[in-house]
């Protein structure tokens, strides 16, 4: 492996693929789990500065080793270092134009013409690689520049506005639609059969007890006047039905219950239904006349042969 990844390569691989099996074995949520759980990420970090340290150790013993053999042992470990290059040789001649590196026998060619109490210094080239990512780095800013601050792209707090509004909008719809999650706001009035037959079955199950199977009213008031207590419209009756009746008297929460939005809709809807139907000894009326303020109210002007108007 050695041949063909340097320690450069090999130590960010290895830390990399840490981090990529730690983020598919652990699950963190919404967020990323090096973050979720730190002391793993400072074990991988402090493991990625042992292994750096590990290879800088065993560099810097191999130059000294280098160093020590004789001029023999030094050209036969050439030559071997040679032919094992020559078996990657594309690998080699990649690496070469990234890194531009000089052998370690020309580094006499590489140094600067001076000297600190024996210190001295080669005169390295930046890689290829480091220069052309900063290139990059520079065209993005460009192109960032451009597209945020000259042509007016949404950043991230306007992309999250917009997100929030339209999910805002998506989940209005989704709740036009969704059954269980009705309120007193979106029910709507059924008014056919198999609906209606529903209701019927749910109101003599649960509410005949209270309203007699008729709805004429027993305990609780009659439901086939145009009397109501808390109001006599669809939306008033499902959030009665739902919520329960008066403080302290009426009729209990249905919603805790157990009966859903939809079967509520259904039993106000049937409820409706029995309007007018003038049952048997009908218990006496009880609350208000109701007056659905939301209808829209008929025209009865009436025209007189003489061209005059009157408002009934």
């Amino acid at each position: 492996m050695k041949k063909f990844f340097p320690a450069y390569v090999r130590v960010p691989l290895f830390f990399f693929i840490g981090f990529a099996l730690m983020e598919y074995c652990i699950d963190s949520g919404d967020k990323p789990a090096f973050i979720k759980y730190p002391m793993v990420s400072v074990f991988l970090f402090v493991f990625l500065f042992i292994l750096i340290a590990i290879e800088i150790t065993l560099n810097a013993v191999n130059r000294v080793m280098y160093q020590l053999l004789t001029p023999e042992e030094k050209a036969k470990l050439d030559y071997e270092n040679s032919l094992s290059l020559q078996e990657s040789t594309w690998f080699k001649d990649l690496m070469q134009k990234l890194t531009k590196t000089q052998p370690i026998e020309k580094e006499g060619e590489l140094l600067l013409h001076h000297d600190y109490d024996g210190i001295k210094e080669l005169d390295n080239n930046l890689p290829p690689w480091w220069v052309y990512l900063f290139y990059i780095t520079i065209i993005f800013s460009v192109v960032y520049l451009a597209r945020f601050e000259i042509f007016g792209a949404d950043n991230q707090e306007m992309e999250l506005k917009k997100e929030m509004a339209q999910a805002k909008i998506d989940v209005e719809e989704y709740l036009k639609t969704a059954p269980d999650l009705m309120d007193e706001k979106t029910v709507v009035l059924l008014t056919d059969k198999e609906s209606l037959e529903a209701g019927k079955e749910i109101f003599t199950t649960n509410c005949a007890a209270c309203h007699r199977a008729d709805g004429g009213g027993q305990i609780g008031p009659n439901l086939t006047d145009a009397h109501w207590i808390l109001g006599g419209g669809i939306k008033e009756i499902f959030h009665t039905i739902t919520n329960g009746g008066r403080d302290g008297k009426g009729m209990v929460s249905w919603k805790t219950n157990g009966m859903k939005p939809k079967e509520i809709q259904k039993v106000a809807s049937y409820i409706l239904s029995l309007q007018g139907s003038n049952p048997k000894d009908p218990k006496a009326p009880e609350g208000e006349i109701w007056v659905d303020e939301s209808t829209p109210k008929k025209d009865t002007t009436i025209k007189t042969t003489d061209s005059t108007e009157v408002k009934k």
